[in-house]
């Protein structure tokens, strides 16, 4: 009975980026180890085009041909001396963390409203006294509304609003003194199951066409 060597992937060489299979990345040890920088231009430039039809689905991703220049350094370890068109990656820059980020800080302890209210609120606060002015804080007030009601609430009191409305604004807009009213709840939970309805029906269209 012949006997065989097989070899498995458990003890071949690890692939830096498995996506262009062993072959490229043979094409690659290959290219580094050609003696002139000539060669070497020509067999890199050449693995490009094959990396590219490899990946063609990159082609639409804006400067296309720099990643796949930056993969190809990658997968030779950096130790490729080679001609790139554009700025050559460095492995300190691939393996450098990124800094940071602060982590952003909720406007407030109410996060039902989202973020924006606090935006327009606090843009509400620099419009001068007057109708305008007026109409821009009810339509917040109602917004607010809404938004507590799409927080799995049936009712709200036009009072809690008000009062919340006032603390996200420090004190500055306070309704509970005035006259008007906001929408009622069941006209805004009427808006939002009719939404609802048109875009499950719009959804039933578009499946028999």
């Amino acid at each position: 009975m012949d006997k065989f060597d097989l070899e498995y992937n458990s003890a071949r060489e690890h692939l830096i980026i498995p996506e262009y299979g062993r072959h490229v990345q043979k094409l690659v040890h290959h290219c580094i180890q050609l003696e002139t920088k000539e060669k070497r231009n020509e067999m890199a430039n050449a693995i490009i085009d094959v990396m590219g039809n490899l990946q063609p689905h990159l082609r639409d991703v804006p400067d296309f041909k720099h990643k796949l220049w930056d993969q190809l350094f990658i997968m030779s370890d950096f130790k490729l001396d080679a001609d790139s068109p554009y700025p050559t990656l460095s492995k300190e820059e691939l393996s450098a963390h990124p800094e940071r980020l602060n982590y952003p800080k909720a406007a407030s302890k109410y996060k039902f409203y989202g973020h924006n209210i606090q935006t327009m609120i606090d843009t509400a606060l620099t419009w001068e006294d007057g109708e305008l002015k007026d109409a821009l804080i009810y339509t917040i007030a109602n917004h607010m509304k809404k938004c507590y009601l799409n927080w799995n609430k049936d009712t709200v009191e036009d009072a809690v609003i008000f009062k919340h409305l006032k603390e996200l604004s420090h004190g500055e807009i306070d309704l509970s003194e005035k006259d008007e009213t906001l929408s009622d709840s069941k006209n805004l939970l009427r808006k939002k199951t009719t939404n609802k309805n048109k875009n499950n029906k719009s959804s039933k269209q578009r499946r028999k066409r």
